[in-house]
């Protein structure tokens, strides 16, 4: 089972504020367990809003709004997506995060190719496993 592990913003992010070194040495060492459980498949952080877009269909015409967005607590700061055997495993990471009280970590579920076996043709769901089979690898070092 694949789960994205969602940081959400604070006001410090959608600052573009850093977080001082001593966190992004325990977010270092929190990623190289990751690493070396072979679970990590992608973590990024996200700049600021201010310098996003969002893109929304209106009446049939794509219309771009820049940022930067309101309700920074809906704002997405960054991510991980991991592979591990259950919900359950994944809240255990998700524990671990060495992250500062107030912050918030949400943890979803992503869709497997066989969740859509029963409305996509076998052999599309077959196609797209095979992709994710031979690009989607955990981290190594």
């Amino acid at each position: 089972m694949r789960f994205m592990i969602i940081v959400k913003a604070t006001a410090d992010s959608e600052a573009g504020i850093m977080p001082p070194p001593e966190a992004f040495e325990a977010m270092g060492r929190f990623n190289e367990a990751l690493i070396n459980a072979g679970i990590l498949l992608a973590a990024e952080g996200l700049h600021p809003s201010r310098q996003g877009a969002r893109v929304t269909s209106e009446a049939g015409t794509l219309v771009v709004r820049d940022g930067p967005f309101a309700e920074t607590k809906e704002l997405i700061a960054g991510f991980w997506v991991i592979s591990v055997k259950s919900r359950e495993e994944a809240i255990e990471w998700v524990r671990r995060i060495p992250f500062e009280d107030g912050e918030t970590i949400e943890l979803r579920r992503v869709f497997e190719a066989a969740d859509f076996a029963e409305i996509v043709p076998q052999e599309a769901v077959a196609k797209e496993q095979a992709w994710r089979d031979a690009n989607q690898k955990p981290i190594t070092n």
